[in-house]
């Protein structure tokens, strides 16, 4: 492994004193695209010329004065089911291949206006359903630190870049763990915020109560700076909450006496992999010697979590991807006899194996007959899961736990084994599930050289005391400046 390139507040303040330029920046990460992408498979689509223009005339702002936005020349890579005009989002699925949003999703217009650079867009499990990135129609992704193994998934194309040093700051979307997940697996650090903190406008759905966009970085600071940017009320879309949003990069640094950290019993069962175990305990410890408070809380409904997510999520799939028909966008089979004949064939033939399953559950648990027995009642385990977690956070600030069960696996592990890909994700659902904001960061390394993660959970908009704390941990630590041997 060698040591991290430079973070976001570096690059930022190189380019402000003008030791650098946004179009060096800019190229350089193009040259690392196009040297190592090959391998990686990060990227479906690289704005080369777009992203050079844009930080040409970044540069020319900065030459004769003008105010520039808090991400001024950082190159950032948006996951490909987030709408930008003129620009392709296929969500890696056959179904939208030549989709161009004629709109600008609201995260893609805040980072607009804060000049950031959008580099290209990034590799996903089609239409977000997956924790390998192996369901993708166009490509594999592969981890930087081991090319035969995933870098986890849905968000698998973003950490993958961010870990590689392609890019400084990518953006993804967690349903289940999308987010955190593949940042465990990459060893960068990714966030989940509340749900309702940032915008779901031009996010194209997947699981609409449960989907959340969030940021991924090589540190707690960029991922807060990015975040910073990505928050705030949006009017477009009815479940973002009017709320100011917090200067959570500059609060980072403030000591933060008498720290609560809970430990629930439920994330440490059968299952676990020991070093991941260990590497979670040891952070916990490096918590202690700082004086934080470290108790025992307890999920009692956390067991419940992944058979509630899999009827949740996939009925909301369900009702969402009725749109893809085949009649108003989108791709349409060639061949059919009559109307019925070629919205099955355009389905059929559009949809990948695995969004076809969730969709069959999700059409199952709603149909007549089952909904009470199955959505019904999920929805009120759901509600009990929520309350599990408010109660905790009566007595601690974050609950910590582990991020996944394991290192990440190799590519084709687990691809013809839906259920064992289904339980990676059984330390993640539940902050979705709940609606409470959750990150990763790393927390060491497996024997084999692989990336571990720690997650930190938080209440609800509670994200500026859970950047704190992640802040506490890395200042102490330097997994994150590791990076792959290339």
């Amino acid at each position: 492994m060698t040591t991290a390139t430079p973070s976001t507040s570096q690059l930022l303040q190189q380019l402000t004193s003008g030791e650098l330029a946004a179009t060096s920046l800019v190229a350089t990460c193009l040259d690392r695209i196009a040297s190592e992408d090959e391998r990686v498979g990060a990227f479906l689509h690289i704005d080369r010329d777009g992203a050079i223009e844009q930080a040409a005339r970044i540069d020319e702002r900065r030459r004769v004065g003008e105010e520039l936005g808090p991400l001024a020349g950082i190159p950032v890579a948006v996951k490909d089911n987030i709408c930008a005009t003129g620009t392709k989002t296929t969500c890696a699925s056959r179904m939208l291949e030549n989709f161009v949003p004629p709109y600008d999703a609201h995260v893609i217009e805040r980072l607009r206006a804060a000049d950031a650079v959008l580099i290209g867009r990034t590799n996903l499990d089609e239409f977000a359903m997956g924790s390998s990135c192996e369901n993708s129609a166009f490509q594999s992704t592969r981890n930087p630190w081991d090319l035969e193994r995933t870098p986890g998934g849905s968000s698998g194309g973003s950490a993958a870049a961010v870990a590689a040093g392609m890019t400084p700051l990518s953006i993804g979307s967690d349903t289940g763990g999308s987010i955190r997940q593949p940042a465990a697996f990459c060893g960068v650090v990714g966030m989940k915020p509340t749900y309702g903190r940032v915008s779901r406008y031009g996010l194209v759905a997947f699981a609409s109560s449960l989907d959340q966009i969030g940021p991924f970085a090589n540190d707690v600071t960029g991922a807060a700076q990015l975040l910073e940017v990505l928050a705030g009320h949006d009017e477009r879309d009815t479940t973002s909450i009017n709320r100011p949003v917090p200067r959570y990069a500059e609060s980072l640094e403030q000591p933060f006496e008498g720290l609560r950290i809970g430990i629930a019993k439920e994330h440490f069962v059968e299952g676990l992999d020991p070093e991941v175990e260990q590497a979670v305990h040891t952070a916990i410890d490096v918590y202690r010697s700082l004086g934080a408070e470290i108790k025992e809380v307890t999920l009692p409904h956390s067991e419940y979590c992944v058979a509630v997510y899999y009827i949740v999520a996939p009925s909301e799939a369900s009702s969402n991807l009725a749109r893809y028909d085949g009649v108003h966008y989108g791709f349409r089979a060639e061949k059919f006899d009559n109307m019925i004949d070629m919205y099955s064939a355009t389905r059929g033939e559009g949809f990948g194996d695995e969004v076809k399953r969730r969709i069959m559950l999700g059409t199952y648990a709603l149909s007549a007959g089952y909904y009470d027995a199955y959505y019904l009642k999920a929805l009120k385990v759901r509600r009990l899961i929520r309350q599990d977690f408010d109660r905790a956070f009566e007595e601690v600030d974050v609950i910590a736990s582990p991020v996944t069960p394991t290192p990440a696996f190799k590519i084709g592990e687990l691809i013809d084994d839906p259920l064992a890909m289904y339980l990676n994700d059984i330390y993640t659902i539940s902050a979705n599930l709940a609606g409470t904001p959750g990150i990763s960061l790393p927390c060491g390394f497996s024997s084999d050289g692989l990336p571990i993660g720690l997650q930190l959970q938080a209440a609800p908009f509670e994200e500026e005391r859970l950047l704190r704390a992640a802040r506490m941990y890395e200042r102490e630590t330097d997994w994150h400046t590791k990076q792959p041997d290339w």
